[in-house]
């Protein structure tokens, strides 16, 4: 059981470990993203170093990584882990993918802050809340344009329409995954977070090439 639980952890780990930010830019503008904007690899500043189509694929992509690490990790649960409730299973692929887009061991264990990849892994283990959770992304980055303040609120509400949304068994390994991703991902915030207290966020459409403030 323990190796079977390492396998599912450790694919769903090196799922989310792919840092599809940092190769597309690599890849296509031959920079490294980390040198650019504030130096992380997540969709929104790949977005604003000027790269709106590379943005676009990278939240895709973490999105898709996510989801697939969720579906991958459950299929080998059924076959490796009969007797793991199936919600179980999704709870420890899901927290492993996000682990590993925050902390990838290609890049020193310094990723991204887990949003989209996070989105990924519930709308696939809870997805009318993912939706919920992503609905409310928008509407508060439309009427604020600070993607980290719709990222932090976004996330925080996910345990919550999780409660209400989803039915059948919630065993309480799946809603301690949904909280101790969501406090992840919030915790990741804490200099968005400093910076939205102190007035000095970036809003959404402020392009920044050099410099660590988007």
């Amino acid at each position: 059981m323990i190796l079977a639980s390492f396998v599912i952890v450790a694919l769903s780990y090196l799922l989310g470990s792919i840092p599809t930010g940092y190769l597309l830019v690599k890849l296509f503008r031959h920079e490294d993203i980390r040198s650019v904007g504030s130096g992380n690899i997540g969709a929104t500043n790949v977005l604003r170093s000027g790269g709106k189509g590379l943005g676009a694929a990278t939240f895709l992509l973490d999105v898709l990584k996510g989801a697939a690490a969720v579906w991958l990790g459950s299929l080998l649960a059924s076959f490796l882990l009969p007797s793991m409730p199936f919600r179980d299973a999704q709870a420890l692929a899901a927290v492993s993918a996000v682990l590993g887009h925050m902390f990838p061991v290609w890049l020193g264990f310094r990723g991204g802050k887990g949003v989209a990849t996070g989105f990924g892994v519930f709308l696939v283990a809870a997805p009318l809340a993912a939706l919920s959770s992503i609905a409310l992304f928008t509407v508060i980055l439309l009427v604020t344009r600070y993607v980290s303040l719709a990222s932090i609120l976004g996330a925080a509400s996910f345990p919550l329409f999780a409660w209400f949304l989803v039915h059948g068994d919630k065993p309480v390994p799946y809603i301690a995954a949904q909280i101790f991703v969501a406090f992840l991902i919030i915790l990741k915030h804490h200099q968005n977070i400093r910076r939205l207290v102190t007035g000095t966020e970036n809003r959404f459409g402020t392009h920044t090439r050099e410099g660590k403030t988007a």
